[in-house]
């Protein structure tokens, strides 16, 4: 098991190309140290399935596990979205999805996006 859990919010036209490099970018950005390793990737549960996240876990070696939005949207974050809200029912997707990946663990890299993928990392709770 690993200690990184990385929150993904997508929209519908991102490939798993564009989930998995925005997965790399928060790999090698954030200052995890040398013994850090990828847990899992985190998202909505109706977006749990979407070969985009399914297809960039598979190649990450890791599982997916999506969370419904009432659990996202119980968690505070640091960059809530009223489009977000607006989309899904909960004002995060990839932070709060981060976080409850991470069992509550905190947030080491906030939301970064980019081709329609947007990102976060959180530290598991040992």
């Amino acid at each position: 098991m690993g200690d990184v859990s990385v929150g993904v919010g997508f929209r519908a036209a991102a490939g798993s190309a564009d989930v998995l490099a925005a997965v790399r970018h928060v790999l090698t950005s954030t200052n995890l140290g040398p013994d850090a390793t990828l847990d899992c990737l985190c998202t909505l549960d109706r977006k749990a399935a979407d070969p985009a996240v399914r297809d960039a876990a598979a190649a990450l070696g890791v599982p997916v596990r999506g969370f419904a939005v009432g659990e996202l949207a119980a968690v505070e974050v640091a960059n809530p979205s009223d489009r977000v809200h607006s989309a899904t029912g909960s004002p995060s997707v990839a932070e709060a999805a981060a976080v409850l990946g991470a069992g509550g663990g905190p947030l080491i890299m906030t939301k970064w996006s980019a081709n329609g993928v947007v990102v976060a990392a959180a530290r598991k709770v040992s």
